[in-house]
């Protein structure tokens, strides 16, 4: 039996309870083995991460990405017609807001707000439009974490990149 205790998300800080950590953080979508046991979590945004000029402007990059595909998961949920599409793009919506928040934490800014965008009632459309952000997502990241030099963007861009491929399964 395991023990019930407090682990935290290495990428976005989040702490869970639980006999185990999760497969996915349930906040920001990381694998099982950005988990740690609370007690020997260490604050990646507290830390000096000496970030280059490059990296601060892909982690606004990466912000912008981010709004506004929060903004559009928020538009598809409230959009679609069916129940399935309602709960999938309002999960999708707060993975993609936390993402947001990571990189506003690493910015040292408060998040911005999401906007209002269209979305359609059909949610097989806004399937097709959720890929179609996830891909540029995943390829922007991967360019990202590839022209990294710290440590703390690599790791934070190359989960991203696992997680938005991971959103792309959802739709199969």
């Amino acid at each position: 039996m395991n023990e019930y205790k407090l682990y935290k998300c290495q990428i976005c800080g989040d702490p869970y309870l639980g006999d185990d950590a999760p497969i996915n953080c349930p906040y920001c979508g990381a694998k099982k083995h950005y988990f740690v046991d609370a007690h020997d979590y260490v604050n990646k945004f507290e830390q000096e991460n000496n970030f280059s000029r490059e990296e601060q402007d892909n982690f606004k990059a990466a912000l912008d990405i981010e709004i506004g595909n929060a903004s559009f998961y928020k538009a598809a949920a409230e959009s679609s017609a069916e129940d399935i599409h309602k709960w999938l793009f309002k999960a999708l919506m707060k993975v993609e807001s936390e993402h947001a928040s990571i990189f506003s934490k690493h910015l040292k800014i408060i998040k911005p707000a999401l906007f209002d965008v269209e979305a359609s009632t059909d949610g097989e459309v806004n399937l097709q439009e959720s890929h179609r952000r996830e891909q540029i997502a995943i390829e922007s990241y991967r360019e990202f974490a590839e022209a990294a030099t710290s440590p703390r963007a690599r790791e934070v861009f190359s989960a991203l990149v696992e997680i938005e491929n991971d959103h792309l399964g959802l739709e199969d």
